[in-house]
């Protein structure tokens, strides 16, 4: 039981970190991007090949599933995105899937329609004992990874300025405007840094969930019930619902095989039914 809860807790923190930044550009601008998940795929498609083709580590590969990442978002950002803050959500969603289904399409011509291959690097292959558990060290990675970056996360918002101005955007736009805040490219900068997060996240997820074209699509409802059920515009919010959700996925996967994926929609409806705007909500967003 141990173990299946470190492993749920492990597939949250990686749900974390590919969401967080989709929660604090909903709060910021209320820009539905169904898109996310894209740029989860582009880091890990790009940590790919920094690792088969350039012979990168592991650990620079994730660097490179960052910028490359970061750059994707905010050239979308610039040419598509900024355009549809101020319209409907309908057109927001229609855009936004559209971008999806285009990557898709791209990175099946690129790469082919297959799941790609990915080995481990040794050093984070097998299994280690901690008080009498057995772990592994890649989902004890990912663990450690989701704790440093909520760490950094938490530490720039509260004690940088760009910080402030994100908590400021975030409580009211208008009013962070008014004090003269350029908000436009508070989130290009922003938007920039959640792609960027995303792209970490799909490098990571290679082994865990793999790389396939139909990644941004296949687990576009994690990436969304993480953000509804945690509240948009936080960073703990995203965070116990990534927790929670993993847990409960993995739990219902391994002891109720039959049923066990649906045990996940039935927690956030819950969830919802209790509180509609999620576990957390920033002031001025209830």
């Amino acid at each position: 039981m141990a173990t299946v809860i470190f492993d749920g807790i492990a597939y949250g923190m990686l749900l974390f970190l590919i969401s967080v930044g989709l929660s604090i550009t909903l709060g910021l601008m209320n820009f539905v991007n169904l898109a996310h998940g894209v740029f989860a795929m582009v880091g890990g498609y790009a940590a790919l090949l920094a690792m088969n083709s350039w012979g990168l580590g592991f650990l620079l590969a994730l660097g490179v599933a960052f910028v490359v990442a970061a750059v994707v978002g905010g050239v979308l950002e610039v040419l598509l995105f900024r355009h549809v803050y101020r319209g409907s959500p309908l057109d927001q969603v229609l855009l936004s899937i559209g971008v999806v289904f285009v990557a898709t399409a791209l990175a099946s011509w690129l790469f082919g329609p297959s799941v790609q291959l990915f080995t481990l690097p040794t050093w984070l292959q097998g299994q280690y004992s901690f008080l009498g558990l057995a772990l592994g060290r890649y989902r004890s990675f990912l663990v450690l990874s989701g704790l440093v970056v909520m760490v950094l996360l938490v530490l720039g918002v509260s004690r940088t300025a760009y910080g402030a101005r994100v908590r400021a955007a975030v409580d009211n736009v208008r009013a962070a405007q008014g004090l003269g805040i350029n908000v436009q490219r508070l989130f290009f900068l922003t938007f920039s840094l959640g792609a960027g997060l995303a792209g970490v996240g799909g490098a990571l997820s290679l082994e865990l969930l793999g790389m396939e074209p139909a990644f941004a699509l296949k687990y576009m409802i994690y990436f969304l019930m993480v953000v509804a059920v945690g509240g948009a515009g936080t960073l703990l919010g995203p965070l116990m619902a990534a927790l929670l959700i993993g847990v409960v996925d993995m739990a219902g996967k391994y002891y109720l095989p039959a049923t066990g994926a649906f045990l996940v929609y039935i927690v956030m409806v819950l969830v919802l039914l209790l509180r509609p705007n999620g576990l957390l909500t920033p002031k001025g967003k209830s």
